[in-house]
């Protein structure tokens, strides 16, 4: 299933104009280790945006999003949890990650232009009642869509992600991951994902997570993502992050966090959430044990129980 949009039916909300495409070839795709999901499809400013579908429509909706160098393969521990507990389970690919399309050209990705796809993609598609799950850039980018668009989410949960200004400075093992994806001249997608996770992927797993990038050109976006996080004051997107800061001191719906006790990079990081956003008052904030950065590939299943538990105890107040 395809649906599509334009710039101009989003108003003021103008997309990005991307001439060369890059689309990766279906077959990479095939036989991927427990992962049967079939894609469905959304145009959005003349790219092919994907996602998985999963489960009842009329049920409570999980959105899961996920971060750099991932797509949604990393969720496919999860999926089968969430959709037993009678949820359905939306995980969509960013622009230049998994099945959707690759700009070619490293001047068409940013910050601003992957909210801005994204945006579309979550209207065009006309999602509401979503529980969001965001981690790494799947918070970044998909704190922004709720601080937007309030109206469609019931509830967050969020695992090792934030939301930077750069007002204050960044953590060194992400400088060093940053100045890694810069200027490495190697970047293996599917190792690296490994190297996030406290247990160990199999071949074919990494094989996956290779898969959307049969050549060094389609890796645009995963090397630039972390060049994109606000680091300085002068970041330009510290202000529209800032806005959304605003949102979440005033947000009193249900927020949950659940980082991992392993990650370098953000652990800690969710107690600056608990301490300003209202939402996170009185709830049953979780520390996943003996877990990475990549919280869903070491503790997929638990984390799903986390997620279907918060919903469970928070239903939704429709009207």
């Amino acid at each position: 299933m395809t649906t599509s949009t334009t710039a101009a039916q989003l108003g003021a909300r103008a997309l990005p104009r991307v001439k060369n495409v890059l689309r990766t070839p279906e077959n990479r795709f095939e036989r991927l280790p427990d992962f049967p999901f079939e894609p469905r499809w959304t145009e959005i400013g003349g790219l092919r945006i994907a996602h998985i579908d999963e489960g009842p429509a009329s049920a409570d909706s999980v959105l899961l999003m996920h971060g750099e160098p991932a797509w949604s393969f990393l969720y496919r521990k999860m999926i089968p949890v969430l959709v037993a507990a009678g949820h359905r389970v939306i995980a969509p690919d960013l622009v230049g990650f998994g099945r959707s399309d690759k700009p070619a050209d490293a001047g068409d990705y940013s910050y601003a232009n992957h909210v801005a796809w994204m945006s579309a993609w979550l209207e065009t598609n006309d999602f509401r009642h979503l529980t969001l799950f965001g981690q790494d850039w799947g918070s970044l980018i998909g704190l922004r869509l709720a601080a937007a668009m309030p109206h469609r989410f019931d509830r967050i949960a969020l695992g090792n992600g934030g939301l930077p200004t750069g007002a204050t400075p960044l953590p060194r093992a992400f400088k060093a991951w940053r100045a890694f994806a810069r200027w490495s001249p190697v970047f293996p997608i599917g190792r690296i994902v490994n190297a996030g996770c406290v247990g160990k992927l199999s071949e074919a797993e990494i094989a996956a997570y290779d898969a959307p990038f049969p050549e060094s050109r389609y890796k645009i976006a995963a090397r630039l993502f972390p060049g994109f996080v606000p680091a300085s004051p002068d970041d330009p997107e510290r202000a529209a992050n800032e806005q959304a800061w605003e949102v979440f001191k005033r947000w009193e719906k249900p927020f949950l966090t659940c980082f991992s006790s392993g990650d370098p990079i953000t652990r800690g990081g969710e107690r600056i959430w608990q301490k300003l956003v209202p939402g996170t008052q009185g709830q049953p904030h979780t520390t996943i044990r003996r877990a990475g950065h990549f919280l869903q590939e070491d503790k997929g299943p638990e984390l799903a129980e986390v997620i279907s538990d918060f919903i469970r105890r928070t239903p939704r107040k429709d009207g």
